[in-house]
């Protein structure tokens, strides 16, 4: 109790004080000697080679240096949540934003660092880069090396600091929240966010409680609560109804539901706001319910088809009539539940939306329009992803607040992204996995390689960066890299990034560490582009069949690196020091490293199966069988091993949110259905929507995959004993049983993962 009045003290005294150290800690005065370190300018004014447009969409004028600093408290309390042993070494100093933009200094001697920063996340950005940089740990997302920090925290030998080269650090995919874990509570989405600051971002989309605001305006509208609760789906499934792909599904939601969502809503949108970041909220572009006109005279929908097997909602025409109305009533409840943002997410015509008669750039236009009526000034956020934004839709704004985060930038080669889309601005976005696949790597040589050479174009648009998996908290050495791309003032070099990535990922320098990382950015991370952003899933969750290549449908269907390495990775992460393995970042890497070298065995004994069973040796046939079966049984006791790969805790969050045992049931099937069916038999099976989201989490192993593969190989068995053809098996009807159902599984990992993950070792040298 008394050293968390010190710390309260301590804070309070650095809020008291923080006038008088900001003109100290101005840009441009002088750092002594090697401060600088060569690679980072300190802060200035922006290279005219990345800034002859007018000013990017949100970005940061010149502040009005009458007006006080900032509160550096809630930078304090995230600080104290994420180190609670060492915080108090710390003390935080606002300083004041430049017109270039963000940027952080820090010094000091051991046990007192002192992080200047001009934001409160600037300030955690700050101590993230010192605990990296000087004190050669990890915090990462997920695993951290922190337990391993000294008592006493090591001083910075020479003040270092840091500018961001793009205003806008972006994150969060529309699909994040269903496939992340839309049933999680306050206290994780914090945890997040203040990873989120501790890595650079400063803009976040927040989807939580998005019903709310249509839910409140439509009832303006002829519609009655009990109608618009039938019309929106259940949280696991909402992303795509914001995208106007859905509706209903797994619905109706409660009113308690409705009302709890907002609620969360609106405190992860202030926790971010506290932090100096912006809350990126669901813009209103016109999803109505389907008889939307024949209630509203005047209105003109169009009808926008079906989506992989879903009825779409209609779209209002924007430049009718109504829709200012609707649009009015929809930001001013948004803004009563969750405040004030200026930067809104919408994407027109989405994945297959139809214009039908509309004229788009006349409807972009109305869109924009509305949306600067009730948020003058405000950026319209479009997601870069297929053909969308056209060049008829951005005809039609002022592009000098949209800002395209593209989802495509390290996907294909030859783009350009200034003509395509006419020098709107936009950021450099990557999705490295799709369904939050548990497939390790991503295409991280074309971020090196790009981003840079982007930003330094003549008449470069590049004003940020993406970050923009469909789902998050899989990936640490992804998301820590993406992230710094924004804070180097040059290219990455890959391969040093990689090494130094290994010492402080378990909190010490490993020779054995090192080798596997580079192992791993030799193979998964070094995958080219051209094709793909992601790596291969896993067969092991796949449909069975003979010629199983994939698991979701619009996955890569053959390996995209050496799978040698991945074992490579692991012989070396089980040498690496005693001393090192009892990090939460080394165990969960471990288990990560094991169960991919195992999955992807199963690309070599696929194919064996199926030329045993072709060939009608059934005496091979059943030894590889057994060798496959045997896999997936420890690859079940592996993955139970970390908390991060139990199917447990998912589905206990999803019945925490209901208010009786009917509701609870049925949100246990939305969350249950998003990773397996996906939906009903059409859009899971014709759709194609099956499997999506496959994770090789305990739960799913034991109860869905292996349970499949053996009725199927139990078929083929029966087949080349008797002679006969393999019986069909209705795998939609076993799929959907599992996930209507209620077993219970644990929440807390059994079993050794060292010991484990020999076993892996084992078998794939056997």
């Amino acid at each position: 109790m008394g050293r968390r009045l010190i710390l309260r003290c301590r804070a309070a005294l650095v809020t008291t004080v923080f006038a008088a150290v900001a003109a100290a800690s101005a840009p441009g005065v002088p750092l002594s000697g090697a401060t600088a370190q060569a690679a980072t300018p300190a802060p200035g004014p922006r290279p005219a080679a990345a800034g002859s447009l007018p000013p990017a969409a949100g970005a940061r004028s010149a502040p009005d240096t009458s007006s006080a600093l900032f509160d550096p408290a809630p930078a304090r309390a995230s600080l104290e949540r994420l180190l609670p042993s060492q915080a108090s070494q710390f003390t935080l100093l606002p300083v004041e934003e430049p017109a270039s933009g963000s940027y952080f200094t820090i010094s000091g001697t051991a046990g007192a660092i002192e992080v200047r920063g001009t934001s409160p996340a600037t300030l955690l950005t700050g101590v993230g880069w010192y605990l990296e940089r000087v004190a050669g740990v990890d915090l990462g997302w997920p695993g951290s090396s922190v337990g391993r920090l000294p008592d006493t925290l090591p001083a910075v030998a020479t003040p270092l600091t840091r500018s961001a080269s793009v205003p806008h650090r972006y994150a969060l995919n529309d699909t994040d929240e269903g496939y992340s874990g839309a049933y999680r509570d306050f206290a994780s989405y914090q945890h997040d966010i203040d990873l989120m600051a501790l890595h650079g971002v400063n803009e976040v989309f927040v989807p939580t409680g998005a019903e709310y605001p249509y839910y409140r305006a439509l009832q303006e509208f002829g519609y009655s609560a009990a109608e618009l609760r039938d019309w929106i789906p259940a949280p696991a499934h909402q992303g795509w109804w914001l995208l106007q792909n859905l509706s209903g599904f797994a619905g109706p939601v409660s009113e308690q539901l409705v009302e709890a969502r907002a609620a969360l809503g609106g405190r992860i949108a202030a926790h971010l706001r506290s932090l100096g970041m912006t809350p990126v909220l669901p813009g209103f572009f016109g999803t109505v319910p389907a008889d939307f006109a024949t209630r509203n005279p005047g209105a003109v929908t169009v009808p926008q088809g079906k989506w992989v097997g879903f009825d779409r909602p209609d779209w209002l025409d924007p430049t009718g009539p109504v829709f200012a109305r609707l649009a009015a009533a929809y930001y001013r409840f948004q803004q009563e539940r969750f405040g004030e943002s200026d930067m809104f997410k919408m994407d027109l015509l989405h994945e297959g939306g139809v214009a039908g008669g509309v004229d788009v750039a006349a409807a972009a236009a109305a869109v924009q329009r509305a949306l600067d009526t009730a948020r003058p000034g405000a950026t319209w956020v479009m997601l870069g992803w297929q053909n969308n934004p056209t060049s008829a839709l951005l005809s039609g704004v002022d592009r000098r607040r949209v800002l395209i985060v593209d989802g495509l930038s390290d996907r294909y080669d030859g783009l350009d992204r200034e003509v395509r889309w006419g020098g709107t601005p936009y950021a450099f976005g990557t999705i490295p996995n799709f369904g939050g696949h548990t497939s390790i790597g991503a295409n991280t040589g074309a971020w090196v390689d790009r981003f840079h050479a982007w930003l330094g174009k003549r008449d470069s648009a590049l004003r940020g960066i993406a970050y923009l998996p469909e789902a998050t908290g899989a990936s640490p050495a992804a998301f820590d890299l993406f992230t710094e791309l924004a804070w180097q003032s040059g290219p990455i070099d890959q391969k040093s990034w990689f090494a130094e990535y290994a010492a402080r990922r378990y909190g010490g320098t490993d020779p054995h560490a090192a080798a596997a990382w580079e192992q791993l950015r030799l193979g998964p991370y070094s995958m080219a582009s051209g094709t793909w952003s992601e790596p291969q899933d896993s067969l092991f969750a796949a449909r069975p069949g003979l010629t199983a290549a994939t698991a979701a449908k619009w996955s890569p269907k053959a390996m995209r690196y050496d799978a040698a390495t991945v074992e490579r990775a692991l012989a070396e992460l089980l040498q690496v020091a005693p001393r090192l393995r009892t990090t939460d970042a080394y165990r969960f890497d471990l288990v990560d490293v094991a169960r991919q070298a195992l999955t992807n065995r199963s690309r070599v004994l696929l194919p064996r199966v199926k030329a045993a069973y072709e060939a009608g040796d059934l005496t091979g046939f059943r030894a590889l069988v057994r060798e496959w079966q045997g896999h997936e049984e420890l690859l079940g006791r592996l993955v139970g091993s970390d908390q991060r790969f139990l199917l447990g805790p998912w589905l206990a969050d999803a019945r925490a949110w209901g208010a009786d045992p009917e509701e609870r049931d049925q949100l246990e099937y939305d969350a249950r259905s998003i990773l397996t069916t996906w939906a009903d038999k059409g859009p899971s099976e014709t759709g194609g929507l099956r499997d999506y989201a496959n994770r090789e989490w305990s739960g799913l192993v034991q109860d869905v995959y292996a349970p499949r593969w053996a009725a199927y190989f139990a078929s083929l068995d029966r087949a080349l004993v008797t002679g006969t053809a393999p019986v069909a098996v209705d795998w939609f009807a076993r799929d959907d049983s599992w996930a209507r159902g209620h077993q219970r599984y644990p929440t807390t990992p059994t079993g050794d993962p060292f010991a484990l993950a020999g076993e892996v070792r084992a078998a794939l040298a056997a």
